[in-house]
């Protein structure tokens, strides 16, 4: 058997143990994985599939349900070629993430069952593709370490929810690809794509054009220099639109080492209070995402900084979105933290390729057991939340 198919069947496995699982709990439907959540259903009711899981929330909670539902109601009007976004979101924050919901679009077409497939879609054939390409450019040498990038725990974790970062992350291995190739045509595209579905696209793309400008390489600086044209184009179409828009409304959740010192402070209390059995299960949970953050840290200060040192800013900058997250709307959420160390994979499997000497092993280690416990807490743990069928 060719190695791809190989990976192939590893990918399917992994992947579709995890949708099966999430969707036992909804009586198959896969809306389930999408999480719309009722508050946001009343206010677009138009946009909803009929039959959809409906997320209630808790006691006191009008049921937001997850970001998948804000990806998908964001794709309708370009479906539909009006421009009447959703209502109920924050269009500062959401709205400039604008690439995911253009490729659910091109599904949208065919209708709102289709956008939730294209969801689907676009999550598992580029991330799939992003494999064979990171895969490629490994060599047999380093090629192991693409397994750690196909079972990614954060990618996985992702995927589980639908939201944006694995396909994020996918166009950014794939642009580099291209960009390796010196196919600058498609490494625009690709990266301009990536860089208006999550802004941490940036943080692969800043150092990459660094490093063109450095080299004195004119195609290289204007390729990278191109894929903020369609972001810059957006932003201003934005700032026309939206009264109220702000380009820095992401520094709002900008807050140094606010998230961490606040969770260790959370789990301090619990470990001190006696907290029971399930509610410090919670809170350990993310534990391991502060380990991983230390050894990410302490990857910065070893190995040739002369070698793959655009990899090194790379992964510091991501490392500072995580350090610098919020404690309320990331590192009090597993899902919400955990995401943000999607990009930090493949940076650190193109880190490794260019430096040899680099002690990513640790770091690679922790990973292998968040995804241990990603799979024991899927398959063991979690339970169906409140929700109930969506009846226009």
């Amino acid at each position: 058997m060719n190695d791809w198919k190989k990976y192939l069947l590893l990918f399917i496995g992994l992947y579709g143990l995890t949708t099966l699982a999430i969707w036992k709990r909804y009586d198959m439907n896969p809306t389930g994985m999408v999480n719309f959540g009722k508050e946001f259903v009343v206010q677009n009711q138009d946009a909803t599939p009929p039959s959809s899981v409906v997320m209630l929330g808790e006691e006191g909670d009008l049921g937001g349900g997850y970001d998948g539902q804000i990806f998908y109601y964001f794709s309708r009007p370009l479906s539909e070629f009006h421009l009447n976004w959703p209502v109920g979101f924050d269009e500062s924050y959401r709205a400039p993430r604008i690439g995911y919901p253009f490729l659910i679009a091109i599904f949208g077409l065919f209708g709102k069952y289709s956008a939730v497939f294209g969801m689907y879609f676009w999550n598992l054939v580029l991330f799939f593709l992003s494999f064979l390409a990171l895969r490629s450019m490994m060599g047999r040498e380093y090629r192991l370490w693409t397994l750690l990038y196909l079972v990614s725990p954060f990618a996985l974790g992702s995927y589980s929810v639908l939201v944006s970062d694995t396909v994020m992350v996918s166009l950014v291995v794939l642009s580099y690809f291209f960009f390796q190739k010196e196919n600058y045509i498609l490494f625009s595209l690709l990266g301009a794509l990536a860089v208006i579905t999550k802004e941490p696209a940036l943080f692969f793309l800043f150092p990459l054009g660094l490093k063109s400008l450095m080299e004195r390489n004119p195609k290289r600086i204007l390729a990278v220099g191109s894929t903020l044209l369609f972001m810059v184009g957006w932003q201003l179409y934005l700032k026309y639109t939206f009264p109220h828009w702000s380009a820095g409304r992401l520094t709002d959740f900008i807050q140094p080492m606010d998230g961490i010192s606040n969770y260790l402070g959370e789990l301090w209390a619990g470990l001190s209070s006696g907290t029971g059995f399930k509610g410090m299960a919670r809170v350990m949970g993310r534990l391991p995402l502060v380990l991983l953050f230390i050894a990410g840290v302490s990857l910065l200060f070893v190995g040739d900084k002369k070698k793959g040192w655009n990899f090194r800013l790379s992964m510091a900058l991501v490392l500072f979105m995580i350090g610098s997250a919020d404690y309320f709307y990331f590192w009090s959420v597993y899902e919400n933290i955990s995401r943000m160390f999607t990009l930090a994979i493949p940076v650190l499997i193109l880190w490794k390729k260019e430096d040899s000497s680099l002690p990513a092993e640790p770091f690679a280690l922790l990973t292998i057991a968040i995804l241990l416990l990603f799979i024991v807490k899927l398959l063991f743990i979690s339970q169906p939340l409140p929700h109930e069928i969506w009846v226009p």
